[in-house]
């Protein structure tokens, strides 16, 4: 069974069968909370998993024994150096693999996130060499893969007709299958609403019931917009000859942007889902988007920043931790 529950605000408890919940964690903005204290949030949310953007030594450090998934990016500013050398891999790998793990549980290293242009040329030869890295320093649990803009995907309804639009992501797919590594996919289902309200809803965009879009090809109903983007790209994969891959959902958001809200019920607990991802392995881990600020900063970030009900802040609350504002919609949960 897979479910998908949707909470706004404080987090409910989270049931035994839950397999993974993530959280992508921004260090940028004023006046944060230590790295700690927000390690130590997470894991009182019931939180087993993050994704950080870069190699940031005091996450690493803090994350030490916490039992927390890691997905650490590289940072795409690195892709073309990672390319270019194994020697350039090996050196990030001993400075920023290598001292923290495994008491750092490191599952992912995403070689770029939403590459675009010519440096998507960068990914492979940046894989390949971050594997022969890790590999050689005895680090070869550790799986590497990328994190792609839904837009990789092309033909996405039905979503059995899902394709790469580009001829890069079939080499992608294939070396993912050679080293057992999954597919990175970050997966925004409200943006795909507010692009197209014409011919999306509002409820199957945000998990709501009510809605039901059957596949013809597949055969195959669905009753969110979520599981079908899901579904286009694993018959993506699929169409390249990788239908081994599994998929991981690097990043995950809902938000009201240019003055628009989703107007959605606090801890609506829906299950969802028997289609062709569960019968193909499912998603495994998710991890939604966290963006945090200050609060002078939403004047310049703009709506993007808004919480999604007037008069709320969606996100992770502390008592003693006021200023950490966590601006944040969904949370996934998986059951197998």
């Amino acid at each position: 069974m897979f479910a998908v529950a949707l909470f706004i605000g404080a987090f409910a408890s989270v049931p035994t069968s839950v397999q993974s919940i993530g959280v992508c964690y921004g260090v940028i903005g004023n006046n944060l909370p230590s790295r700690s204290d927000v390690v130590q949030l997470y894991r009182s949310k019931g939180i087993n998993g993050m994704r950080i953007y870069f190699a940031d030594g005091q996450a690493l450090s803090a994350l030490r024994n916490s039992g927390i998934g890691l997905i650490l990016d590289i940072g795409n500013d690195q892709l073309s150096n990672f390319a270019a050398s194994t020697s350039n891999a090996a050196s990030w790998v001993q400075n920023n693999v290598r001292p923290y793990y495994p008491a750092v549980n490191i599952k992912y290293i995403a070689a770029g996130n939403e590459v675009q242009g010519g440096a998507t040329q960068s990914i492979v030869p940046a894989m390949r060499n971050l594997n022969a890295a890790l590999s050689a320093a005895g680090l070869g649990a550790i799986k590497v893969s990328t994190s792609i803009r839904f837009d990789a995907v092309a033909n996405s309804f039905p979503p059995s007709a899902g394709v790469f639009a580009q001829s890069y992501m079939t080499d992608v797919a294939r070396l993912l299958a050679s080293t057992g590594a999954p597919l990175l996919a970050n997966v925004y289902p409200y943006f795909a609403y507010r692009d197209n309200p014409r011919d999306i809803s509002l409820n199957y965009a945000t998990f709501q019931p009510g809605t039901s879009v059957r596949d013809q090809n597949n055969g195959l109903t669905y009753t969110s917009l979520f599981d079908a983007m899901v579904d286009a790209v694993y018959a993506a994969l699929e169409k390249a000859g990788t239908p081994g891959v599994k998929v991981v959902i690097s990043d995950g958001r809902v938000r009201g942007v240019g003055g628009q809200r989703a107007d959605v019920q606090p801890g609506a607990d829906q299950p969802r889902r028997r289609g062709h991802a569960q019968e193909a392995g499912g998603a495994g881990d998710v991890h939604l988007r966290h963006v945090q600020r200050e609060p002078e900063d939403r004047g310049r970030h703009g709506e993007e920043l808004r919480a999604l009900q007037p008069g709320q802040v969606a996100g992770l609350q502390h008592p003693v931790l006021t200023s950490y504002l966590l601006y944040h919609t969904y949370i996934f949960i998986l059951n197998k």
